[in-house]
């Protein structure tokens, strides 16, 4: 039997990639420009807090410039033959990094909470509360300019090479999805890159609600103990928050089946007509796109191209190869 090669790329990359991107160098440059302005100002008119919210707004610029960084080195190398699944899950490996900088601030932020209700400080409330509010004002602008692409699906074409006993198919469907989770959109096509972007500036805005929160409570009761309270709350909420995303990029980045169901329904498509499912592996390659390595073990004279066609039902899948054992 001949062999039959056609070329494809590996190009797996979210359909609203560069929009991200352009998003994310948006709000980086807010951030830039509000953490110098505070900075500046804080040593001009000699505010030790305006300069440590500066200071603290270069944390959430830096971990922005990695989600920056990270779009860009994934779409310049995007046709780079070095990777042999393409550069969709660099976003993740960013959002992953990006996990575990939100664990260490909430660590910072609940240990400094903790101290502080131990050892009360002074606050100049009239000081903070300001400054606080400008925060606020800032990360919800952020999240509004970051979310507008972040729930994006994938789509494209069709297009594959088939082997005597082996097929590989690229493609990216349109249509009805195949969920992996029962969420709105899908795991399979959520952006994990700016997801952490957003979480980053959600984190900070919830713990600038939380703060102001505090300090009007202790600015006209007297309380001091509430600003503490109110940043151990927050520093609860980002560790939830820093927890849920570590444990999705970092299935992602280890390979795990995205979705049983889908792994279930792809047996039931390809044992139709009593042939059998003998292996099969299922990953995500990028936003919106899995990978899948099906082995099926049959009686009758078909090749890959038959299961390649019975598969195409699922059009999150952008890169399957197949494998034919008969006897």
């Amino acid at each position: 039997m001949a062999n039959t090669y056609h070329t494809h790329d590996h190009v797996f990359l979210g359909v609203g990639h560069e929009q991200n991107e352009r998003r994310t160098w948006m709000v980086i440059a807010l951030c830039g420009v509000m953490m110098v302005a505070e900075i500046v100002g804080g040593l001009l008119f000699g505010s030790i807090a305006l300069v440590a919210d500066g200071m603290h707004m270069s944390t959430h610029a830096g971990a922005l410039l990695l989600a920056a960084l990270a779009y860009r080195y994934a779409r310049r190398h995007a046709h780079d033959g070095r990777f042999s699944f393409g550069t969709g899950k660099l976003g993740d490996l960013a959002g992953f990094t990006s996990a575990i900088v939100l664990a260490m601030i909430a660590l910072l932020i609940g240990y400094e909470a903790v101290s502080r209700l131990i050892s009360p400080v002074p606050i100049s409330f009239d000081e903070a509360i300001p400054i606080a509010v400008l925060g606020l004002i800032v990360n919800v602008t952020s999240v509004f300019l970051l979310s507008g692409g972040s729930h994006r699906h994938g789509h494209g074409h069709d297009h594959g090479h088939d082997d005597v006993d082996c097929h590989n198919h690229d493609g990216h469907g349109h249509g009805e999805h195949d969920h992996p989770h029962a969420d709105a959109h899908g795991a399979a096509h959520r952006d994990n890159n700016i997801r952490a972007a957003v979480v980053h500036v959600l984190a900070d805005a919830a713990v600038s609600l939380m703060v102001i929160v505090g300090l009007l409570l202790g600015r006209f009761f007297n309380w001091v103990w509430t600003d503490p309270v109110a940043g151990l709350c927050g520093a609860i909420v980002i560790a939830t928050w820093s927890y849920a995303l570590v444990r999705d990029t970092g299935g992602i980045l280890l390979d795990m089946n995205p979705d049983r169901g889908m792994a279930e329904r792809m047996r039931a498509t390809i044992e139709v007509d009593g042939d059998r499912l003998v292996d099969l592996h299922l990953w995500r390659l990028g936003p919106g796109h899995l990978g899948a390595i099906v082995s099926v073990a049959t009686a009758k004279l078909r090749g890959p191209e038959h299961y390649r066609q019975l598969l195409e039902r699922f059009p999150s899948l952008s890169h399957v190869t197949v494998e034919v054992q008969h006897g």
